[in-house]
């Protein structure tokens, strides 16, 4: 199938100063487009900037405002968002209902559900007018299955992955597309920042690679605009699942 140039298309990709964030935008930008990446460690993302090409803007995607900001300093440069790519995610603590507090089960719904939503609101208009645009959110293979320890993180992935289809439905017929990624395991710093175990190195090495999600993105958005892709799911072959 042959693929359509997005050179000279303009993104954002949130949590983009690592792992996945940083696969995805490095890859937008060497197929020519204009990306702005967000992350609230404004040090880490200015680094990650300059090393890949992309405009570097300091947000906590929880944050109405912060978007408010984003999004005008885009229209202000560019007039226009092609592509929005919800990255930005956390385990925050993977543990037993009853050992999580409060706050941070309400932080792992706002990074991975109530973060997503708010671009899309703000997205959604934009692209609509433009009768172009597509949406892609980062999801994670524990919305479709049960394990341990990750049921805050699990029910925020798997609201995200029903956003999707109702994005899809509510934006077809403006031309505008909505895809899910559902990816599983991934050299990512996911498992230590969320006080998992430590994947060991030659797992780490046979599993999904920032670069490798990347890659998949630039396949998505550059499919011909009248195809849509509603959800993607990637497992890597050494990982079996047999949960609930």
């Amino acid at each position: 199938m042959a693929s359509t140039s997005i050179t000279g298309q303009v993104a954002i990709v949130t949590g983009g100063s690592r792992g996945y964030g940083e696969g995805i935008a490095q890859r937008l930008r060497e197929a020519g487009v204009d990306v702005w990446i967000t992350a609230r460690d404004g040090d880490a993302l200015q680094q990650t900037a300059e090393r890949i090409g992309c405009r570097p803007f300091v947000a906590d995607v929880t944050r109405g405002a912060d978007w408010d900001r984003l999004f005008e300093e885009v229209l202000r440069e560019r007039g226009r968002l092609d592509i929005l790519v919800n990255n930005a995610g956390a385990g925050v603590n993977i543990a037993p209902l009853d050992e999580q507090s409060d706050r941070e089960i309400e932080a792992s719904i706002d990074i991975n559900l109530l973060g997503p939503l708010l671009g899309c609101r703000r997205a959604a208009p934009l692209m609509k007018a433009q009768k172009s645009g597509i949406i892609i959110n980062i999801s994670s293979v524990c919305a479709l299955y049960a394990w341990p320890g990750y049921g805050p993180y699990s029910a925020a992935k798997a609201g995200l992955n029903q956003l999707g289809h109702c994005l899809h439905v509510e934006l077809r017929e403006s031309g505008v597309r909505a895809t899910t990624i559902t990816p599983s395991w991934g050299a990512t710093g996911f498992a230590e920042a969320a006080g998992c175990a430590v994947q060991q190195t030659e797992v780490r090495r046979k599993v999904m690679q920032p670069l490798e999600m990347g890659d998949l993105v630039v396949q998505v958005v550059s499919m011909p605009a009248h195809l849509a892709i509603p959800d993607i799911t990637t497992l890597p072959l050494i990982q079996e699942i047999m949960p609930f």
